[in-house]
């Protein structure tokens, strides 16, 4: 792994690196952290932190040693940890004369597309301003259904915000293995891999007890930052340090996952991962082939089911006749004028629909492919 042209990093931190043995957050994690985005400014390296740790930080503030199991006791629980989590961050960075910024985030704030641009212009200006983003979901007010569930999904979604080089998750273990490393001995260390549906099968469970960030979230968001064009390192939290030497093209060990070779345009990155899809429109066989060899876009006559609800200009989920989603895309029609025209040339969704002007129920502008063509 050679990363010398890398000039902006996501770093995520987990909580199992942030959570002291005894309770609370590690004051020594942070310092180590923050000394880490200190030496990379020195190196013309902008940094962006992606944090977990509210929750053990307030639990710690209230003396809670089990975290709580309800939606309202983990808000209650983070909101008095997230000013303890920013207030050490922001004294360890006066430290090395260095401001940061807390930035809350929900999954609406980026489901948008006018919250995805205000965001992004946000954390553009703080960098300009060489202020440190430092990130967390903002669960305290989150629901269930709007929640990234996880700090790993949030980081790559950042990472395309940013536009970053790199993506690094640091975590308690080495890497991506070939098995389980604490069941199997035998079990090896992948050092990069060149695409990430090859090694899903090796995500096998929860990480560690703490955090909900397990394997298989972490590839999940190496798929998202890949797709991305963005190169993600998958390092356990005691090799931080040898994170300061990356410009010189001298890796820490862990496991790198490289960039896609043909990566998503910015539109297309937030209709692919950021925005919401309210229901699914179903297409027959010749339709998907059109959609994936033939980069077309989707009319009327292909559909077989609208499934779901929304309105015209959201995002949709595209499925083939077995259920597996191929494509998502902002439809241009609402799911009861779509079940009105499915199956139907266009001519006739003229007649059914005479304010709608177009052909494609969705053009192939605002599609991504969710499988490989």
């Amino acid at each position: 792994m050679t990363l010398t042209e890398v000039h902006r990093v996501v770093l995520k931190i987990g909580s199992s690196s942030l959570n002291h043995p005894q309770g609370g957050l590690d004051d020594h994690a942070i310092s180590e952290i923050v000394s880490v985005v200190a030496a990379l400014k020195q190196k013309n390296v902008e940094c962006i932190i992606v944090t977990s740790g509210a929750v053990a930080a307030g639990m710690g503030q209230l003396g809670l040693h089990a975290r709580p199991r309800d939606l309202a006791g983990k808000q209650a629980v983070s909101a008095v940890g997230q000013g303890v989590l920013i207030e050490r961050y922001a004294r360890n960075l006066e430290r090395h004369g260095m401001v940061g910024a807390q930035v809350l985030l929900s999954r609406i704030d980026l489901a948008q597309a006018s919250h995805y641009r205000n965001a992004q212009n946000t954390l553009e200006k703080l960098l300009r301003l060489q202020v440190i983003p430092i990130i967390n979901e903002n669960d305290t007010v989150a629901v269930d259904e709007l929640c990234f569930g996880d700090n790993d999904t949030l980081s790559a979604l950042v990472a395309g915000l940013v536009g970053a080089d790199l993506l690094v998750i640091l975590t308690d273990v080495d890497g991506l293995y070939t098995g389980n490393p604490k069941k199997d001995l035998a079990a090896q260390l992948i050092n990069e891999v060149t695409e990430v549906s090859a090694v899903e099968s090796m995500a096998c469970g929860a990480g560690s007890l703490l955090g909900t960030g397990g394997m298989v979230t972490k590839l999940r968001a190496a798929k998202i930052a890949t797709r991305f064009g963005i190169g993600m390192l998958l390092l356990n939290f005691t090799r931080l340090r040898e994170l300061v030497n990356i410009t010189e093209g001298l890796g820490p060990e862990g496991t790198y996952f490289q960039p896609a070779k043909h990566r998503l345009a910015g539109r297309k990155r937030w209709i692919a991962y950021a925005g919401l899809s309210e229901g699914s429109i179903r297409i027959d066989d010749g339709a998907a082939k059109a959609l994936i060899n033939e980069g077309k876009s989707l009319l009327a006559k292909g559909i077989v089911s609208a499934e779901g609800t929304w309105e015209r200009k959201e995002i949709v989920r595209i499925i083939n006749l077995r259920g597996e989603e191929i494509a998502r895309g902002v439809v241009e029609l609402s799911h009861d004028e779509v079940q009105m025209v499915k199956g139907l040339h266009s001519e006739k969704l003229h007649q059914l629909i005479p304010d709608f002007d177009g052909e494609e129920v969705v053009h192939r502008d605002n599609m991504t492919l969710m499988v490989d063509a």
